[in-house]
């Protein structure tokens, strides 16, 4: 799996993950979000320059130019809830993709650190032969995006693969890597050290779907 840690290079993309991060900035929802949005436009802009591209004749009120544009067969698919805020940010971008969403999240049977991923919703149209965007705010463990990919791979075989995160942590990061296929590309805004002992990335942001939407049940 080939990585793309943008965080790696100086760019405004630096600002936006400091205020995710912050404990104080982080507080207003909206701006969260929004800040989840501007990265995720930047991750799309960024994923955008690996795209296959044609060229095409435009016409102009005084002439014509050829303008390579890319061949876009996309489908965006985002896992629910956190996943939405990014997934507005890279729709911003390829505003002719299709749409998918899964559902992904942690259950705790025991009411202990242990914890299964359970998929219960998929809502997608057919993704054989197309450029599927996997897009997931946190990549902790890699769990959820590898119970995804099982999840649909029942419904088509796509051409490509794309992962989009915000931040993710390096055994997260591995294990993705062992869990998808080699052609798989990971675009990641920032990458962290480590996991704690209950799965949360260190030192991370918290739980990005409580901060955009408010603490769950």
């Amino acid at each position: 799996m080939k990585v793309h840690h943008i965080a790696q290079e100086n760019s405004i993309l630096n600002k936006f993950l400091s205020e995710i991060r912050s404990v104080d900035i982080q507080k207003d929802r909206m701006r969260f979000r929004r800040n989840i949005e501007r990265i995720g436009e930047l991750l799309g802009y960024e994923l955008s320059k690996s795209l296959p591209y044609n060229s095409k004749e435009i016409t102009t009120p005084l002439g014509s130019k050829l303008i390579n544009l890319p061949h876009e067969n996309l489908i965006l698919c985002s896992i629910l809830r956190a996943g939405l805020p990014l997934h507005i940010g890279m729709l911003n971008y390829f505003d002719d993709a299709d749409n998918a969403f899964i559902s992904a999240y942690r259950h705790h049977p025991n009411n202990d650190e242990y914890f299964e991923i359970n998929v219960e919703y998929f809502a997608s149209p057919s993704i054989d032969g197309k450029t599927l965007l996997l897009v997931d705010p946190m990549l902790a463990t890699g769990r959820s995006l590898a119970a995804v990919y099982e999840g649909v791979k029942k419904y088509g075989t796509p051409e490509k693969i794309h992962i989009v995160s915000v931040i993710g942590s390096q055994q997260g990061v591995d294990f993705v890597a062992e869990n998808f296929p080699d052609s798989t590309e990971l675009w990641i805004a920032d990458i962290d050290p480590e996991l704690n002992e209950k799965g949360y990335i260190i030192p991370g942001l918290g739980d990005a779907g409580d901060l955009c939407y408010g603490a769950k049940m």
